[in-house]
């Protein structure tokens, strides 16, 4: 054996999945089939668990001697794997599954052909991406430090995602979350909140809800944050402050038509460049973002649960991650 075949085959690849999102067998047996084309080791497999999210088991691969990590679960998988991974250097591909695939589908990547997410992970370009974290402060004095990829939040997000049934979100997928976002709107109240950009001034407001975000686009081609990239080492901050029921009209008139159709056009950002600016959703960038908030609140991660916190320290990693896309695969947002 060569030495360039004796190096290829040292190359070991491990997938980890969620048995509850993929065709375990299936997915498998792609991974074995391009893993033994090109020449690599055989590959690892290890399936999340409720007590193991993906972070556990892929350390478990990192260790064993992976050199290459693919993930196949929902948003939240793909958000402990990548907390695993992160400067590790290893790439990681996703195989997009489960219901939102929110990071896949802000790179463009493939949503409905495994194989070639497959097949990235083998013959694929790797790039260098952000990575946020996020060090919560609980009620009694408890700090934990978790990361995310795409976004989170404190108030109304993610009580809208407490409030979302699990089997509905198995049956509709991500429209599940209208109904949870109805179950949340009823008694929703304002509260009162100090924060603070990076490199900027401390402001005081009352507010619904704050979004930091590593990615701008949502599920159903709705731009939360058109500019927004997982690439340019800055979070994208997001904050709603709507004072009545007109201003949630506005704060959907922003989403929906505003970033997701006026913003597309030339006419249409000249329209926009002319309207008067509401208050309703204020924007900011920087490299973090301090909030303190008048209680606890629920917060969120990548669309999952994280408990309440009566205050949120969010970072940046810039290129923190290495992510494995199909050769010669571009993006706006990379």
């Amino acid at each position: 054996m060569c030495p360039a075949d004796a190096e290829t085959a040292e190359r070991r690849a491990a997938l980890v999945y969620n048995p509850t999102k993929v065709a375990a067998e299936t997915l498998r047996a792609s991974v074995t089939t391009h893993a033994q084309r090109a020449g690599w080791g055989e590959p690892l497999f290890y399936r999340t668990t409720v007590d193991d999210l993906g972070d556990g088991v892929t350390r478990e691969a990192l260790e064993a001697g992976a050199t290459s990590v693919l993930v196949a679960g929902g948003d939240g998988t793909v958000r402990a794997v990548s907390e695993a991974m992160v400067d590790t250097g290893i790439p990681l591909t996703i195989v997009p599954s489960g219901t939102g695939n929110l990071l896949a589908r802000n790179l463009g990547l493939p949503l409905t052909a495994p194989e070639a997410m497959v097949v990235a992970a083998f013959e694929g370009d790797v790039r260098a991406i952000d990575i946020g974290f996020a060090e919560f402060l609980r009620e009694d004095g408890e700090r934990e430090e978790r990361a995310f990829v795409v976004m989170g939040g404190m108030g109304l997000d993610a009580a809208m995602i407490a409030n979302t049934s699990g089997d509905l979100k198995k049956k509709v997928g991500w429209v599940a979350y209208v109904d949870g976002a109805a179950r949340s709107l009823v008694g929703a109240k304002p509260f009162a909140l100090m924060y603070q950009v990076a490199g900027d001034r401390m402001h005081r407001a009352n507010v619904q809800s704050v979004l930091f975000a590593n990615c701008g686009s949502l599920p159903a081609g709705l731009e939360l944050i058109p500019e927004a990239s997982v690439a340019d080492g800055e979070l994208d901050i997001v904050i709603f402050q709507p004072k009545n029921p007109i201003g949630w009209l506005a704060v959907w008139r922003r989403v929906a038509w505003d970033n997701s159709v006026l913003r597309r056009f030339r006419a249409g950002r000249r329209i926009l460049r002319l309207r008067t600016k509401d208050n309703s959703v204020r924007y900011a960038r920087g490299t973090g973002i301090q909030l303190a908030a008048d209680a606890a609140h629920p917060v969120q991660l990548d669309g999952d649960e994280f408990g309440e916190a009566t205050a949120i320290d969010v970072r940046i990693h810039a290129g923190g991650l290495h992510l494995a896309v199909p050769h010669g695969h571009t993006s706006p947002k990379l």
